[in-house]
């Protein structure tokens, strides 16, 4: 992981879908179907998730509701999202994804059951849910993601505010200020620098102001997985992680690799493995790092959820 790939949030940067989709909508612009979609609520394929989708997400918080025919609990929140979509009056846009007739972008965002649906702002995956939700709760996790888009300034100031007062009844759910704290702008020049321990000074003062910052917690804890990763010999690292399967130690650094690789699910189930195969001091270094390793993103994300629940039946 370099400096560059630093995103705010700890979110899973979509870089790699979009270098594969960008050479599809080249292909796809000579006939005009590269276009944006207009409206609340469009239509993405494989083909236009680059253009609909993360650039689109650059200026306009994008819903993703993943979805198929044959699924029954999305034939219950689709309409609930497109209603919200339309009320929103352009705040953020719906971008529904036929997961059968787009099978490559379903692997791609790591769709493991519909419905999905997935919040990418600034062209980054910043938070996702699984089942159909009741609308009151959807208004709410609407509410959160709003706050954040706020806080990355992709939407004006205050935008976020009135569909997070209706959701909480009159009070801001994510508990952000109404002006985009300086430590995010400093942190992210800090990163494009290359400069770890600037990035990480803002992201700790920011902490000291507002402990329950998700941003900032995120951020701080990607800071510490870059720095580990990068004074990691990665060669060496996975001959003792294969050589010695139940020393914490070798398997936690082969999971920083993996993480930070964008291999998720392989460094969540790689730690799990040592707390299923450990016992004292071994298992409790494993699981402590484990936890640290769910703050790098959203805390929703369904492979945060899926690995959270793994680790709940192994230690109770």
């Amino acid at each position: 992981m370099q400096p560059r790939d630093f995103s705010l949030y700890g979110a899973v940067d979509l870089g790699a879908r979009q270098a594969a989709a960008q050479r599809r909508q080249q292909a796809a612009q000579s006939d005009g179907s590269g276009t944006p979609a207009d409206g609340a609520v469009i239509e993405v394929t494989e083909q236009t998730f680059n253009t609909d989708v993360v650039e689109r997400s650059r200026t306009t918080p994008v819903i993703i509701d993943l979805w198929a025919d044959w699924c029954g609990p999305c034939k219950q929140l689709s309409p609930v999202l497109e209603k919200l979509a339309v009320e929103a009056d352009g705040t953020w846009v719906l971008a529904k994804v036929d997961v059968d007739a787009n099978p490559q972008l379903a692997a791609a965002l790591q769709v493991q059951s519909i419905p999905m649906v997935a919040a990418v702002i600034g062209g980054q995956l910043v938070d996702a849910f699984l089942g159909a939700m009741p609308e009151a709760q959807v208004r709410q996790w609407l509410g959160q993601v709003l706050a954040v888009a706020e806080k990355m300034g992709v939407l004006p100031e205050g935008s976020a505010g009135v569909e997070a007062d209706e959701a909480a009844g009159g009070a801001d759910p994510s508990g952000y200020a109404d002006q985009l704290p300086p430590a995010y702008e400093q942190a992210r020049a800090a990163m494009e620098r290359g400069d770890l321990d600037g990035a990480a000074r803002a992201f700790e003062e920011q902490l000291a102001a507002s402990p329950g910052d998700p941003i900032a917690k995120a951020g701080l804890a990607q800071v510490s997985l870059i720095r580990r990763v990068s004074s990691y010999d990665q060669a060496r690292a996975r001959r003792d992680a294969a050589g010695h399967p139940d020393d914490a130690a070798a398997q936690i650094r082969v999971a920083d690799i993996d993480l930070a690789s964008g291999r998720i699910d392989e460094a969540f189930d790689r730690l799990l493995g040592v707390i299923r195969r450990t016992s004292g001091e071994d298992r409790e270094q494993a699981r402590v790092h484990l936890v640290g390793l769910f703050d790098i993103l959203p805390p929703r994300d369904p492979r945060v959820t899926k690995a959270r629940s793994a680790l709940s039946a192994l230690l109770f």
